[in-house]
């Protein structure tokens, strides 16, 4: 849902509001939540909340208490309080619905260590310094890293997030192993004349902290909203019966992709009315052995042992039926009386039914009009080499 400076200009090109990600009505941010309790008034007697949400680079959020009674909206410009100093923000959400998000991540308006309060609406000084500090990040980052690379150590500089006052400047860095950056926040100190923070983050928060489009040409879960990172493995895809091949299961992040778990409780859910692939079927023909299955479908491919070429398609129905036959010490004659039933025509027959083209119309080349022009010539002057009569007729 997006603004009225997101729209084309004259010339088709696409303006937007040149904010990166800092949009004022906060309809373009990463993590935006839809206010849905706006437009209604509280009862009688009740006090508004006193907690707000607010935004700060990359999507990060913390909760605030607005001590001061400050009348805020969505898209506002705070100053907050910080451990040193202060920072600087923009609210995402206020009202009953901060009250919601904070009891489900579990945290509590009272907690004065983790949650701080709001000093004030940013003035034009609070908002020129941010800017003003905004604008060395990415010079910094490109120094911090050649600083890094000097230095010998195994370990990726992905953003710097500089406070809203400019007193301190937090590093966030990736690394596989323990990395002792003692030194490096030396030569940080004396190069940049900050104080400097240094934190890790893993893979996957780097993603959503840089953000990126996806295989699926969307932008990324991680930084749009998806907020908990759950433990992604491999048994994800052989349940959903994907190949394990990493680099197409892998994301930007290097790790699996998320999304290998939105269905994968609708897929464990199909798998129990499936027997077993490793249990096999006796018929008095032979021993079958499942190759492969079609959980949409409820559909399975058995071939007998020493006939590996020919595949019998049963149901799951049936594949339990038989199981249980076996159970007994019975056992059916052929798999062939099961799989007729499942003999499909794939022959796909293509109507036109709203008035398009022919599908085939590419298949058969055209003929060249010149090539046939040329041979009706021929034809017409072996005629008449034929008839020399109607020549001495003619003449």
């Amino acid at each position: 849902m997006a603004c009225n400076s997101c729209s084309t200009g004259k010339d088709g090109q696409p303006k937007g509001c040149k904010n990166n990600g800092t949009c004022g009505t906060d309809s373009c941010n990463k993590l935006t939540v839809f206010d849905w309790l706006a437009n209604m008034s509280l009862p009688n007697g009740q006090d508004p909340f006193l907690g707000v949400e607010v935004r700060f680079k990359n999507g990060r959020k913390q909760y605030y208490k607005n001590t001061e009674n400050l009348t805020l909206s969505i898209g506002d410009i705070v100053a907050t309080q910080a451990k040193s100093g202060h920072d600087v923000g923009m609210v995402t959400l206020t009202g009953e619905l901060v009250r919601v998000q904070m009891k489900r991540k579990k945290v509590d308006i009272e907690d004065k260590e983790n949650v701080l309060k709001i000093y004030r609406k940013a003035s034009q000084k609070d908002i020129d310094i941010w800017s003003a500090a905004r604008d060395k990040e990415e010079p910094m980052k490109v120094k911090a890293r050649q600083f890094a690379i000097d230095l010998n150590l195994k370990m990726k500089i992905s953003d710097i997030e500089f406070q809203g006052d400019g007193s301190k400047a937090t590093y966030y860095y990736t690394a596989e192993e323990r990395v002792d950056f003692r030194e490096l926040i030396k030569v940080f100190a004396r190069e940049f004349r900050t104080r400097i923070e240094m934190r890790q983050v893993g893979f996957r928060q780097e993603a959503a902290r840089l953000g990126g489009i996806g295989s699926c040409g969307r932008e990324l879960c991680c930084s749009t909203w998806l907020t908990d990172f759950r433990s992604v493995s491999t048994s994800a895809a052989r349940y959903q019966q994907l190949s394990l091949n990493p680099l197409k299961l892998a994301g930007q992040c290097g790790k699996l992709k998320c999304c290998l778990n939105y269905e994968l409780d609708s897929y464990l859910d199909a798998l129990k009315a499936f027997p077993k692939k490793e249990k096999k079927l006796q018929t008095e023909k032979g021993t079958a052995v499942c190759q492969k299955t079609d959980i949409f479908k409820g559909l399975m491919w058995y071939a007998y042992e020493g006939e590996w070429m020919n595949w019998h398609i049963i149901s799951t129905e049936q594949a339990n039926e038989i199981i249980e036959l076996n159970k007994k010490g019975e056992k059916i004659a052929s798999l062939e009386e099961y799989a007729a039933e499942h003999i499909e025509d794939t022959k796909v027959e293509f109507e036109n039914v709203v008035g398009q083209d022919s599908l085939t119309r590419f298949d058969n080349p055209k003929r060249n009009k010149r090539r046939k022009n040329n041979k009706n010539r021929n034809r017409n002057n072996k005629r008449r080499n034929r008839n020399p009569n109607n020549n001495a007729k003619k003449s």
